[in-house]
C-alpha cells in the first residue's frame, strides 16, 4: 500500500527532478520543484521487529530553513522502525516566494498535509518535530488530525523566534491540546519554556526531561519517547 502511495505522488510547481528507489521496505523519494526541495523517507518495520505498530510516526523538519530541525530525526526514525513503527521522515524544502511568516507556515502546512495524505495511512500519525520544525508541526495539527504530538526543544514562544526564521510577527498558536501532547527538553531549556511556552502549564501536556542536548536523540531520549508512546497505548 505504501509503495503504491509513493508512486502516485503528484508534484506541483513544475517538477524537474523526481527520484525514487526502494530496498527491503525502505522507500526514498526526493522531489524538487521550482520553489522547494523536499526529501522524504519511509521506513517500514523489518521482519525482525518485535511487533508492528499500526500508528505511524511522522518526523517533520526543514533543514534548509532551520538546520536544527532535522538533527537526530533520521536516528530516531531508524531506531523506531526497528522497534516496529512505520516511520516517515519529511524534510520540507523552504519556500522561496513568501514574504510573511503566516504565508511561510501556510505553505509548509499544505505540503506536509499533501505528503501525509498521499501515503493513505489509515490512522492519524504521531507528529514528531524539533526546534523550528515544531512550528510547522503545530501549524499542521491546528487544522489536521493527529494521534499525538511530540515537540522536541521547541522555541519558548513564536515571538522568541529569530527573524531569520520568521520574517514577520506571527500569532501564538491557540489550538487546544485535547489529544496527547508532550514537550521534550533539556534541563537548561526548562526555565525558558516555563516562562514562555503556552503548553507548559497545561496539566494535560506531558513533559519529558533529559540530561543534555545529546540525550534528546540518544539512548535516553529514545527510551523515554518509547515509554511515552507505550503509556498512550501506541
Amino acid at each position: 500500500m505504501y509503495s503504491q502511495a509513493f508512486r502516485k505522488l503528484s508534484v506541483r510547481a513544475r517538477p524537474h527532478v523526481v527520484t525514487a528507489f526502494s530496498l527491503g521496505g525502505l522507500f526514498l523519494n526526493t522531489t524538487r520543484n521550482s520553489s522547494t526541495s523536499t526529501a522524504y523517507l519511509l521506513r517500514t518495520p523489518p521482519s525482525s521487529a518485535p511487533r508492528e505498530v499500526p500508528t505511524p510516526l511522522v518526523f517533520v523538519s526543514s533543514s534548509s530553513w532551520d538546520p536544527k530541525s532535522c538533527t537526530g530525526m533520521s536516528t530516531l526514525a531508524s531506531w523506531y522502525a526497528a522497534r516496529g513503527y512505520t516511520c516517515l521522515e519529511i524534510d520540507l524544502g523552504k519556500p522561496q516566494d513568501v514574504s510573511t511568516s503566516e504565508a511561510l507556515m501556510g505553505r509548509y502546512e499544505t505540503e506536509l498535509a499533501s505528503h501525509i495524505r498521499m501515503l493513505a495511512i489509515p490512522f492519524a500519525p504521531v507528529i514528531v518535530s524539533r526546534a523550528g520544525g515544531t512550528l510547522i508541526a503545530q501549524t499542521y495539527i491546528s487544522s489536521h488530525p493527529a494521534t499525538a504530538l511530540l515537540l522536541i526543544s521547541p522555541p519558548p514562544s513564536n515571538a522568541a523566534v529569530s527573524q531569520t526564521l520568521l520574517p514577520t510577527p506571527i500569532s501564538e498558536f491557540n489550538f487546544e491540546p485535547k489529544f496527547p501532547c508532550a514537550i521534550m527538553y533539556t534541563e537548561k531549556e526548562a526555565e525558558q519554556l516555563a516562562r514562555g511556552h503556552r503548553l507548559w502549564e497545561d496539566p494535560g501536556v506531558d513533559k519529558i526531561a533529559v540530561g543534555s542536548e545529546q540525550a534528546l536523540v540518544g539512548q535516553e531520549g529514545m527510551v523515554k519517547i518509547e515509554q511515552w508512546l507505550d503509556d498512550l497505548g501506541i
